[in-house]
């Protein structure tokens, strides 16, 4: 390769020089609605780490932009010196759009609320603007009314505007983070923030949840797109811009009537968990916990960051959301921030001896709001008033975070200024997705498109015949990703974004308006042999655990887009490849089959603007440039999952810092290796579902008569199924299930999100259990696996189970190709193991797992 360019723009950051692994590219050839959360934490130290008790002079002392004003910390110590417990526990506790009412608000006061993913005024999704503000408006003069908790202090309403105002419709939704990291440009993100702050003052709300500032080590992660970069030099940079783009500039615009309180999240270490696994376990040392991980926390509070959530991530063993080293030494002692510390999603539950009903750990540990979305808000609230009370929680700890609200509030300007509905951007809708935030959306996508390889074929001439194809070509749902109007970003439509662009859209007009002639197919049918065939492709949306992967192989198992490229190719038709992903994943095989292949990313509402990059004008100059460069290193093989630039053994395909730009000679050849790795013989290792107890991710959940619960002790009954612990070899190492037959039942080991068991699937795995009969069925007895969707397959294990002999132990194994066969997606697992019948039957059951390499002995097996 003899042409790299890094980024020599003025005001960018400079990416890291690109290694010597590079070079031997040349030519190179063939060599991962909110669902309840994780199982709570057991705090084991690891590696020598005791994560209660660490080194704080590792962490930096930080001096926030935003200085101590005397009078207002005195108007704040007057306010807390007058209110009731009641009162103060109230501001702690935060409810969700869903299960708060207006009522409710003017009865506790609550200190603020949120609205989660797929969450919207009136439960509507498509609620205009004007509903918006509505429920700000209400909310807010509930929380004014002092005729029922005696005190009027403004509640303030927070989101998640992560790229963009990203639930309402009609918003500019600008790429997600992944794209950004690859613009590498630290003013574009603050522009990108000052016009979110803009369309989400236009609704009335006062508080946004971002930035995410995780770095990203291992791309199995389902919230890998949420992170700029690898690399916290990136991070530590947008972070600061973010920041200040959305809460204004300390000293000046700070939380003027322009902006809105951010919250840098998610504190600290989300984005290094083993194995990717979202809400996993951190084992980093504490020095790369600070060096690595903390770095946007590090800028954001010295510009004067307002607020931060807890993340989900354990650190060797111990749940952030009950780390008292963390939030109060480390981040509030050490490194002085003095604003407030805000939970997930019901995070405080996953602490351990916790519930999402109560959690006394977590307020001791410096958690100064409790989010509390689903209706356990009130037990939450009746339950930390008693904590108090008996001592558990102390009045100085209760002291201390209600002056961190306030003293958030009132920097805020909340006490001063008018109500949502009156204050100076509310109901201004020409704000929300107008065109001067959408031509910064454009730019940014224009600059976050990274090209990996290209054969001549680009820049494109518009005056010829383009055929345009893929399932992401005009889907502007596909191609804006998760955190999309819905959680998932999933059951969204081209209607659901009035003012967007899909890249066909783009495509269309540019080849239009040059004379050419473009057309949009399915598969590689067209109606006139093209000169070029753009395919756009990618990953389906999805977000947090929805996304997570074993390992980075694209479509592994199900290659219907590598078929569409060689298609097309076989016919002779130059092939231009654009990839709609959240992370960095291993394509060669589609890589192979491409004459040009882009690194789309996520890029939101704005598609038109990738074409604007593809193609010259009329004349044939260049109209933009490729400009982006990997913020990621690109796998070269399924399992490299953890590449990052530093590493001491790095080998990526293409490194942290790649990116070509037009008039850069290609680097990769069409004979990169297409070895998935698929029966090389690695080890894939037994997975034991229960054994002596449920084992993580998995838990129970009894499903009858309409109802589902989680089993938490060692009984429970729901509808027609009744299950125990009891004992075998060891005490309560078996599960006893009765099923009455009057209603439909099932008996689940489930997960909250769904994982990726391909690898099983691969390595010829079954499903192994134990069964004792004490009582012979009477209707069909079913061993299934569930995965997302409508996803289901069913196994008759009716037959097994009545040949035993009464009250004798016996093993059953059933081949996973039998679920497969009968249409599980082993992609998605949500269930490995279920067992449901319509009537009668009692079991014991021991032992189940998934063991690998085994199915030829199964007792079950389909070929």
């Amino acid at each position: 390769m003899k042409k790299i360019r890094l980024s020599r723009r003025p005001g960018r950051l400079l990416l890291a020089p690109v290694m010597g692994s590079l070079i031997a590219l040349a030519g190179c050839s063939g060599n991962t609605e909110k669902q309840p959360a994780k199982t709570a934490d057991v705090a084991t130290p690891t590696q020598g780490v005791d994560p209660n008790n660490g080194n704080p002079d590792i962490w930096p002392q930080v001096t926030s932009k935003v200085q101590r004003d005397d009078a207002l910390e005195a108007r704040v110590a007057e306010l807390v010196a007058s209110m009731t417990l009641e009162q103060k526990i109230a501001q702690m506790i935060q409810p969700e759009i869903r299960d708060v009412t207006e009522e409710d608000m003017r009865k506790y006061g609550f200190g603020s609320y949120l609205n989660g993913g797929g969450a919207f005024p009136n439960n509507d999704k498509h609620a205009s603007a004007a509903d918006w503000i509505a429920l700000a408006e209400t909310m807010y003069q509930a929380s004014m009314d002092d005729s029922l908790d005696g005190i009027a202090i403004p509640t303030m309403w927070g989101t998640d505007a992560v790229h963009g105002h990203n639930n309402v419709i009609g918003a500019t939704i600008f790429p997600h983070n992944i794209g950004l990291g690859a613009a590498n440009n630290p003013e574009l993100i603050r522009k990108i923030a000052k016009a979110t702050a803009e369309e989400v003052m236009a609704t009335g709300i006062d508080w946004v949840f971002a930035p995410t500032v995780a770095v990203v080590r291992d791309d199995r992660w389902g919230r890998t797109y949420e992170g700029y970069s690898e690399d916290p030099v990136i991070t530590r940079a947008y972070s600061a811009a973010i920041v200040e783009g959305l809460q204004g500039v300390a000293g000046d615009t700070f939380l003027d009537d322009e902006h809105v309180i951010a919250t840098v999240k998610h504190f600290v270490g989300d984005g290094g968990t083993v194995d990717g696994d979202d809400q996993g376990n951190n084992i980093s040392s504490e020095e790369e916990l600070m060096r690595i991980h903390a770095q946007g926390y590090i800028s954001g509070l010295e510009v004067g960051a307002q607020t931060v959530m807890a993340s989900f991530n354990t650190w060797h063993g111990k749940k952030m959301h009950g780390n008292h080293y963390m939030l109060t030494t480390v981040l509030k002692e050490r490194m002085g921030f003095d604003g407030l510390i805000v939970g997930d999603w019901n995070g405080h539950g996953q602490v351990a001896g916790c519930s999402n009903e109560s959690c006394a750990q977590a307020v001791n540990a410096g958690m100064d709001i409790l989010m509390a979305p689903t209706p356990t808000w009130k037990p939450l609230y009746y339950n930390t008033l008693e904590q108090v009370r008996s001592g558990e929680i102390s009045m100085a700890r209760i002291d201390d975070a209600v002056t961190r609200i306030l003293r958030v509030k009132m920097r805020a300007g909340l006490f001063d200024k008018p109500s949502p509905a009156q204050r100076p951007l509310a109901g201004k809708t020409e704000l929300i997705g107008s065109e001067a935030h959408r031509e910064i959306a454009r730019q940014a996508v224009r600059e976050s498109l990274v090209l990996l390889k290209n054969k001549g074929v680009l820049p494109l001439n518009p005056n010829t015949k383009i055929f345009v194809t893929g399932d992401a070509a005009d889907n502007i749902g596909k191609q804006s990703g998760g955190w999309t109007i819905t959680w998932q970003g999933t059951n969204n439509e081209n209607s659901d974004f009035p003012g967007g662009t899909s890249i066909w859209d783009g495509i269309k007009a540019q080849v239009e308006a040059a004379g050419g002639q473009a057309e949009l197919g399915q598969g590689a049918n067209f109606n006139t042999r093209p000169d070029v065939a753009i395919v756009v492709f990618g990953e389906e949306p999805y977000a947090e655990g929805n996304g997570d992967l074993d390992n980075l192989e694209y479509q592994r198992g199900d290659k219907r887009d590598l078929a569409l490229l060689k298609s097309l190719r076989e016919q002779g038709i130059p092939v231009v490849s654009l990839f709609i992903s959240g992370r960095a994943l291993w394509v060669n095989p589609e890589l192979n089959a491409s004459d040009a292949f882009v690194a789309a990313w996520l890029p939101g509402s704005e598609g038109k603007a990738v074409a604007e990059v593809l193609f010259t004008d009329a004349n044939g100059e260049i109209q933009h440039d490729f400009t982006g460069k990997l913020s990621y290193s690109w796998p070269k093989s399924p399992d490299q999952t953890e590449v990052n630039w530093g590493d001491d053994e790095y080998d990526p395909l293409l490194p942290y810092g790649f990116g070509l730009s037009y008039g850069d000679d290609n680097v990769l050849s069409d004979t990169l290796s297409e070895d998935n790795g698929a029966g090389d013989g690695k080890s894939v290792a037994a997975m034991p579902l229960y054994a002596t107890g449920v084992k993580k991710p998995w838990h129970i959940a009894l499903q009858s008569a309409g109802s589902t619960e989680t089993m938490v002790s060692n009984v429970l009954e729901v509808g027609a199924i009744h299950v125990r612990t009891t004992d075998r070899n060891v005490q309560e190492d078996s599960l006893q299930l009765d099923f009455s037959g009057t209603t439909p039942a099932r008996f689940s080991i489930a997960a909250n999100f769904p994982e990726d068991l391909r690898s099983y699937l691969d390595a010829g795995a079954a499903v192994y259990f134990e069964m004792q009969r004490l009582a012979v069925p009477t209707e069909p007895v079913y061993l299934s696996m569930h995965c997302a969707g409508e996803c289901e397959g069913d196994v008759d294990i009716t037959q097994h189970i009545e040949k035993f002999s009464s009250n004798e132990w016996n093993k059953i194994a059933v081949d996973l190709q039998c679920f497969k066969q009968a249409g599980t997606d082993f992609s998605k697992i949500y269930s490995p193991f279920t067992l449901k019948t319509e009537g009668r039957v009692s079991l014991i059951v021991s032992n189940i797992s998934l063991q690998p390499y085994s199915r030829k002995a199964a007792d079950i097996v389909c070929d």
